[in-house]
């Protein structure tokens, strides 16, 4: 499933752990509401050792952010591999290769292919959702320029971003059996590797990885799944509640209901690794996307606690 296959290397060292076939480890951070590079390399400290590459969210919830090309540079001079999101949402095609080339020449290896949060659920619901592509062929316009060394127009480029590419699936959302094809969809389109959705059903998660097992779609992409702590029994609610998409079993609520005061973000670490423990027994899943979502400064500790240190180096 590697890069390597069309005649060059990516230099992405999630690439590299993932085809010597070890298990990937891969974290996120969410930049800051402002230009305070402090706070991108303070988070990015309890990242360093712990994890493959730290993806960098771009506008998440369409909330302006620090930029996630500059954020990924930051990380890259603490000695961290970024992975750089990119919706759809906020730039054309003209914005997205000119971003894409700009971001390789800085060092940048890895990128996520997103549609993105609509804006009516932002902190600027009247700003214009762009969407000139979609996520699909965000993904095929990567592996264009990458594969053919030319722009979605056609031109020839001086100089090729050789990026391993990324996008996201979401196991959960209705049709339920619609979403195995979602990731073929995807998988046809070019991608490399997969991050999904925040995983909390995982009897409907074995079905849908079982599904991509026999069409045949884990042996063409790496699939990553998607981790993220619980913190609270209020976040619970909200995620089964509030977030489209989210599938929030009645039993997670219940065993942090359960685990008695001040320990309920204890018994969420637990269940993350846990889930983390069985992903690693999976057959399908090619490692772990944690999102601790401002929660960096535990990384370690669950890191640590789901037995996947230290890090595999590569060379």
């Amino acid at each position: 499933m590697s890069t390597e296959g069309n005649g060059y290397k990516s230099g992405s060292n999630l690439e590299k752990v993932l085809a010597a076939g070890e298990f990937a480890f891969t974290g996120e951070l969410g930049p800051p509401r402002g230009c305070n590079a402090e706070e991108v390399r303070h988070k990015a400290s309890f990242l360093k050792g712990n994890v493959d590459s730290v993806n960098i969210t771009d506008n998440q919830t369409a909330v302006v952010r620090m930029a996630s090309w500059a954020a990924c540079l930051l990380l890259i001079q603490e000695g961290l591999e970024p992975n750089f999101q990119m919706v759809c949402r906020d730039r054309n095609r003209l914005a997205m290769q000119a971003d894409i080339l700009g971001a390789y020449a800085h060092g940048v290896r890895n990128m996520l292919c997103l549609s993105g949060d609509h804006q009516m659920f932002g902190d600027h619901p009247q700003a214009k959702g762009v969407f000139d592509i979609d996520s699909m062929q965000l993904i095929r316009m990567v592996k264009t320029m990458r594969d053919e060394g030319k722009f979605l127009a056609g031109d020839e480029l001086d100089g090729v971003p050789k990026m391993f590419i990324g996008a996201a699936a979401n196991p959960f959302a209705d049709p339920f059996e619609w979403r195995v094809h979602r990731l073929a969809k995807k998988v046809d389109a070019g991608v490399d590797f997969i991050q999904t959705q925040c995983i909390y059903n995982m009897e409907k998660f074995r079905e849908w990885i079982r599904q991509a097992n026999d069409m045949g779609l884990t042996e063409k992409a790496y699939i990553l799944a998607g981790v993220t702590p619980m913190k609270s029994v209020g976040m619970a609610k909200y995620m089964k509640n509030r977030v489209p998409g989210m599938d929030v079993p009645d039993a997670i609520i219940e065993r942090l209901q359960g685990a008695g005061k001040g320990k309920v973000a204890d018994e969420g670490i637990k269940i993350a690794v846990e889930q983390i423990e069985e992903f690693k027994e999976m057959k399908g899943v090619h490692g772990v996307h944690l999102m601790a979502i401002e929660w960096e400064h535990k990384v370690p500790e669950i890191a640590e606690l789901a037995k996947v240190l230290p890090r595999p180096q590569i060379k």
